[in-house]
């Protein structure tokens, strides 16, 4: 094989976190009160177009998460049938894959967005003798233009396609929609499509095509200019901004999905615990969070972080590639955020718990001698799954914005691991440049923006839906 399939230990996670999103949508489906609920979820405009955002950005981790080491071609004076197959150990993925043009096309230093000349000035040695400083033109961005040629016109004839598309795409998604509904609903497809356009449907489809719309512009629009241009500039050492931002959406997804997932079983198991059973229980989880929180999270994470990192530099044995290091300690990042940010959820649970614990019917199961372990499962679990929701969704968002402060300090993720964090770090000393290099700060807020500002309208989407005081007013 020209290549060697590489699974990192946050890969398996990330292909478990989607089978059980499969298996929850199932069992969704099935049940009518949780059919009922995301049904008033999807009924909300910015939900469903918050869903289209992150259903790209989780298209883009899910391809950064297939890795694969290539093949090196044979030796000197070996054939390829007799050459023992030898890999790299630098670990790709499909998306590296995908960009490959944005990650190989790599300058000497910073260059501005859709520049042709380099931003910061050389000295070369002109032909008649001397030196001058100039501002040298650049290895691959714009170099198909000759050096008089403007680049708006140029930028404007690539462009000139791309609305085409997006409209050709979304004419399909609705077309689909149309049948879809028609065929539900038992109607003509004009008539169902008239639906979905003026909005009369029991999902918002309507904001679901203007984001669809939009994204295919901004993707299409990146596919026309990325090979030609550094759309979004380069950093100091050449790379472009454009494939950096695209490379932190994975590292983001990562931290914000698997640190909850760390998190969910000690909240939800001390909390409905310390709430039902009471007594010594209850008053030795109580002081576990109480101790927890009495601790700076800072600190905490730092010297926890730094434990880890000695631990891994003194057993190199353990890891074959560089890859296999930094995802370690991305690992290590996500169980250590979810060690320390439990305690929250768990107040939460313990006094829903306490409140349910008193209502007629587990009161009705205790007297016909159910078990503890059946009141929980059965009669207490269930009643607080939607404070459980409600918190996950709030807390991704929480978390992604936690890695980028991390890394900020020095204690988050590798230094090789590309995130929104150390972009930003990156670009700190950047901005007391004269003039400044503000392109870099400026696209990882931009798709961190874009990240956490769906994902909050989506949990707040999801926290009307599944509240039940709120479903009382």
């Amino acid at each position: 094989m020209s290549i060697q399939p590489v699974l990192l230990l946050t890969d398996l996670l990330v292909f478990i976190l989607i089978i059980c999103v499969g298996v929850f949508v199932v069992l969704a489906r099935r049940h009518a009160p949780s059919r009922e609920a995301w049904r008033r979820v999807g009924r909300q405009p910015a939900a469903m177009a918050s869903v289209v955002i992150l259903s790209i950005f989780a298209v883009i981790g899910f391809m950064d998460s297939l890795h694969y080491r290539l093949k090196l071609p044979p030796g000197q004076g070996e054939s390829a049938e007799t050459q023992k197959a030898v890999y790299s150990s630098e670990v790709l993925s499909a998306l590296d894959a995908l960009l490959a043009p944005l990650r190989e096309r790599t300058e000497k230093t910073y260059s501005a967005p859709f520049a042709r000349e380099s931003f910061q000035r050389e000295t070369v040695e002109l032909p008649g003798g001397g030196q001058a400083r100039i501002t040298p033109r650049l290895v691959y961005g714009a170099s198909h233009l000759q050096d008089e040629e403007p680049s708006l016109p140029d930028i404007v004839r690539r462009l000139a396609w791309t609305p085409f598309l997006a409209l050709v795409v979304t004419g399909a998604l609705l077309c689909a929609l149309g049948a879809g509904v028609a065929r539900s609903r038992g109607i003509d497809v004009v008539e169902a499509m008239r639906r979905i356009l003026a909005g009369r449907m029991d999902l918002a489809w309507r904001s679901v095509l203007v984001v669809v719309f939009l994204a295919v512009l901004l993707i299409a629009a990146g596919l026309a200019l990325a090979p030609h241009y550094h759309v979004l500039g380069t950093d100091k050492v050449g790379q472009d901004v454009l494939y950096l931002s695209l490379k932190s959406i994975r590292t983001g997804l990562v931290i914000g999905t698997l640190t909850t997932l760390i998190m969910l079983p000690f909240a939800v198991t001390l909390g409905i615990a310390a709430g039902y059973l009471g007594g010594w229980v209850d008053d030795a989880i109580q002081y576990l969070y109480t101790v927890l929180n009495s601790i700076p999270s800072v600190l905490l994470i730092a010297a926890s972080v730094l434990m880890m990192q000695v631990m891994i530099d003194t057993h190199p044995q353990w890891f074959s590639t560089a890859a296999e290091r930094a995802d370690a300690r991305l690992l290590a990042l996500c169980a250590i955020l979810g060690i320390t940010s439990w305690t929250g959820l768990c107040r939460l649970l313990r006094g829903e718990a306490l409140k349910l614990r008193e209502l007629d019917y587990v009161q009705a199961a205790r007297a016909f001698g159910a078990s503890t372990a059946q009141i929980l499962r059965r009669h207490i679990l269930p009643n607080v799954m939607h404070i459980v929701l409600i918190s996950v969704a709030l807390d991704f968002s929480i978390l992604v914005l936690a890695e980028a402060v991390l890394s900020y300090v020095g204690i988050g993720v590798d230094p090789s691991t590309v995130s929104f964090g150390t972009m930003i770090n990156a670009a700190r000393a950047e901005l007391a440049r004269e003039p400044v290099v503000w392109w870099s700060l400026a696209a990882a807020f931009g798709f961190m923006l874009t990240l956490v500002l769906a994902a909050n309208l989506f949990a707040d989407a999801v926290r009307d839906a599944f509240d039940p005081r709120r479903q009382l007013r």
